[in-house]
């Protein structure tokens, strides 16, 4: 009897125990993430860039630069690379640090190494802060969309609306007594409307006209339209040029395809059971949805974003190759690449080593958000 019981005990406790041993979310993610090596060598060409780029940092900057980007040799432009200066002809500050010209020089004589190193940090810039613009406008845009959208706007909204840009936009245009006069206007419109929203004539104000979820997409449609490159060319054309309104100016052109990602979520998680639940519950709106549905939503917009930051970084380049980019004194790999065309035959490294360079960054940014798509797809997920 005992060693049947002993037998039990021992039974029970194996079927207790778990058959698999436990992982968590970050131990699983990469365990289906290193079966693809594509998106290992993307994410190890990343992370080899982004050391680049801080330590690139780190060297361009500064009153005395350990490697000076805008140093200007003129006796020693177009030296192909691995050459060595000609110490005779120099001043000691003028001599490279590493003692050559790693990727030669160009026709100033400046050393394409150091301007590759600042460009890295700067292509690394845009390329994060415009897809982190665009990816906040698209949670954003989209959560409203796919949360709120089944909600129709009234024509007393709309006029609200209408007063307010108006009111904004005439204080933009120098007209500033109007301007104040709309916006106090549109202040005191919720009061007038909550005093005398029974009177009658305001049934018409009442009136559905649209839902949100029309608005918004339309909108995005209508974004779609437009050429992105040269939408943005025509802006940068527009606007004094600077570092921060590329960047602005990439990430306020490129958001659609987050909402759309994110529209697409939330409406599949809004019937779902534990949304129910939480609106039960009593709690707020907000509260479901960045507590409850967003976490479950920001996969394929983390995708996207990846992706997305090949595109910016490309998009800059292009720019910067027309003459409508990153101005002076920042190095990007565009303007290198533009300088370099005029010299393709008497200086080929000038083109070469940029465009290569953009060539294997972009690849490895499209491959990394490759493998991230299959990890985080939940159909790849329940067959390994």
């Amino acid at each position: 009897m005992n060693n049947i019981g002993e037998n039990d005990h021992i039974l029970n406790s194996a079927l207790e125990e778990p058959a698999a041993p436990k992982r968590t979310r970050l131990q699983e993610f990469w365990r289906l993430f290193k079966r693809n090596r594509l998106a290992i060598l993307g994410l190890a060409i990343f992370v080899l860039f982004f050391c680049c780029a801080l330590t690139g940092l780190v060297l361009t900057s500064g009153q005395e630069p350990v490697f000076d980007p805008a140093l200007v040799r003129l006796q020693e432009k177009l030296l192909p690379p691995l050459s060595t200066p000609n110490p005779a002809s120099l001043q000691p500050n003028e001599i490279p640090t590493l003692g050559i010209y790693l990727f030669g020089t160009d026709d100033l004589g400046r050393d394409v190494f150091a301007r590759m190193l600042q460009g890295a940090w700067v292509s690394l810039t845009v390329g994060f802060v415009a897809v982190g613009i665009a990816v906040l406008i698209g949670i954003f845009m989209g959560g409203i969309a796919g949360y709120f959208g089944q909600h129709y706007i009234r024509m007393d909204h709309l006029l609200w609306t209408a007063f307010l840009i108006a009111g904004l936009g005439l204080l933009a245009t120098n007209h500033p007594y109007a301007g104040v006069i709309i916006l106090v206007w549109v202040a005191v419109w919720p009061f007038l409307w909550a005093a005398g929203k029974n009177l009658p004539g305001t049934a018409i104000l009442k009136k559905n006209t649209f839902s949100v979820d029309t608005l918004i997409m339309r909108f995005v449609d209508i974004m779609l339209c437009f050429p992105s490159f040269f939408l943005i060319l025509t802006v940068v054309a527009l606007l004094p040029a600077s570092i921060y309104n590329i960047m602005i100016i990439i990430g306020l052109t490129s958001w659609m395809g987050a909402t759309r990602f994110v529209r697409a979520e939330f409406l599949s998680l809004r019937e779902h059971d534990f949304v129910s639940a939480a609106r039960a519950l009593g709690l707020s709106d907000f509260r479901i949805i960045f507590r409850h549905m967003m976490p479950n939503a920001i996969a394929p917009v983390l995708v996207s974003a990846t992706i997305g930051i090949a595109t910016a970084i490309l998009t800059e380049a292009g720019l910067s190759f027309l003459g409508f980019g990153v101005p002076p004194p920042h190095a990007t790999w565009g303007n290198i690449l533009s300088d370099g065309k005029r010299f393709i035959f008497d200086a080929p490294w000038l083109t070469f080593i940029p465009g290569f360079t953009i060539l294997v960054v972009v690849l490895s940014f499209n491959l990394f958000g490759e493998g991230l798509r299959d990890v985080l797809n939940p159909k790849l997920r329940e067959r390994n």
